[in-house]
């Protein structure tokens, strides 16, 4: 390999850590114990009556045909571990299997992990499909296995559910996200402050190689709305960030808006230091999903009430809704160590998704079969996300792409924009969109 190649190699890599590291941050400032107490709503009252065991098609009958094996892979490493996302999912699978089963069916199901290691990644895939003999792939997220594997799953014939992070997981045909990730979220709270009569939009993101992706999204739908952008990057850990702050409202200039996509700690720095600088009204402010947390809602106290914008890629935890209720009442039996949150919402769809996929297969569970039945899916609709979900043949998978916008109130996020369309500004939106019309059923139209 060439000294240029494999500079770019490692660069690409250091660029998708990075955003990975920043997940993990966000995962442990939203905290998390051994009991109820997992999130900071964690003492959430579910007002529709449900139980866990609503989960499968017979209460309390546990699955005894032959299992169907299923299996994930995800990063898990010191500082950076997104292994939660497939517990969760693993925890739905359990409840399944203790009530019913699929088609009678119990999952088993295999959890692999990586340290973003490009060869250990592919050692993983490998792995899951040739000796653990996994017939699909639902759950995983990892860094940085998407970009190294998704070529593998393809001649290997398997569309796999992930909740992504590399760039591979929305841009190829077997990989399928119930995420959205950085790019486009930071679109949408771009579009949220835009709607709200900015006259400039100004993105701070950290200073790490690879920032440049992620604001070509927002630089493309704030230059078509007719104002003016500017970028800036910042090193983090942030050690000014009375200087941060004050250098982002300079440069949005009055009535314009300032959007961040940090970790939930290092927006906080910002955002209390705008406040002891008096700088929280001279701008607008909108922040990307990681700020979608009653962490930071709390540590901004009443000041900040209703002058945050936050792009939800997912449904306020709180919501008083089926699949909501549901996701609560099964992390509680099954998982309730893993925080009440983003990613443990992601882990819950990801399971729903697959057992409602197999539960139509008819005849035998193989390879072939289950990987159709991801294929397939369209249509897929729950309260946990704005619009349906879909799989189906596309060179491009971006099935997340209506989101909401959330604010700070009384310690706690709600929402303050419903469900909005990511703008088609963005190329791959734009795409999507196009895919969509032209099959409407995959959304149900």
């Amino acid at each position: 390999m060439s000294d240029k190649l494999l500079s770019g190699r490692l660069r690409h890599i250091f660029m998708l850590a990075a955003l990975g590291a920043g997940f993990a941050l966000f995962l442990v400032a939203c905290g998390g114990d051994d009991d109820d107490s997992g999130g900071s709503n964690a003492n959430v009252e579910v007002k529709e009556t449900v139980a866990a065991s609503d989960c499968g098609p017979k209460a309390g009958e546990k699955a005894t045909g032959t299992p169907i094996k299923l299996g994930a892979l995800a990063t898990k490493q010191p500082g950076t571990d997104f292994s939660e996302i497939p517990r969760m999912t693993e925890a739905y699978f359990k409840c399944v299997n203790d009530n019913g089963g699929i088609n009678g069916h119990p999952v088993d199901y295999v959890i692999e992990t990586e340290q973003t290691d490009p060869g250990q990644a592919a050692s993983q895939a490998r792995k899951l499909i040739e000796s653990e003999k996994v017939l699909g792939i639902a759950g995983s997220s990892s860094i940085i296995e998407a970009d190294v594997n998704h070529k593998y799953y393809e001649q290997q014939g398997y569309y796999v559910i992930a909740a992504g992070i590399a760039p591979s997981a929305y841009g190829t045909s077997n990989i399928s996200s119930v995420n959205m990730g950085p790019r486009y979220s930071s679109d949408g709270a771009t579009q949220a402050l835009i709607r709200k009569k900015v006259k400039k939009i100004v993105l701070v993101q950290s200073n790490v190689p690879g920032t440049e992706y992620i604001q070509e999204g927002p630089e493309l739908i704030t230059k078509a709305a007719g104002l003016p952008f500017e970028g800036l990057k910042e090193n983090v850990p942030i050690q000014d960030a009375n200087s941060v702050a004050l250098k982002a409202v300079q440069a949005a200039g009055d009535d314009g808006g300032v959007v961040l996509n940090f970790t939930p700690p290092e927006a906080l720095k910002i955002l209390q230091a705008a406040q002891q600088q008096g700088l929280q009204d001279r701008v607008k402010w909108g922040c990307s999903t990681p700020c979608n947390t009653d962490f930071l809602a709390k540590a901004l106290g009443d000041a900040w009430d209703g002058k945050l914008f936050v792009n939800a890629e997912l449904n306020l935890i709180t919501a008083d809704a089926p699949d909501s209720n549901l996701y609560r009442e099964v992390r509680k039996k099954y998982a309730p160590d893993i925080p009440l949150g983003s990613f443990s919402q992601m882990g819950f769809i990801m399971g729903r998704i697959a057992t409602e996929a197999l539960q139509g297969v008819k005849g035998e569970y193989t390879k072939d079969s289950v990987n159709k039945a991801f294929l397939d899916v369209k249509d897929f609709k729950t309260d946990i996300l704005c619009g349906p979900w879909y799989y189906g043949k596309a060179p491009l998978h971006l099935p997340n792409n209506i989101d909401r916008t959330v604010t700070p109130q009384g310690g706690t996020m709600v929402e303050n924009e419903d469900c909005f369309p990511i703008s088609d500004v963005d190329p791959a939106i734009k795409q999507v969109r196009e895919i969509e019309a032209k099959d409407p059923s995959l959304i149900g139209k």
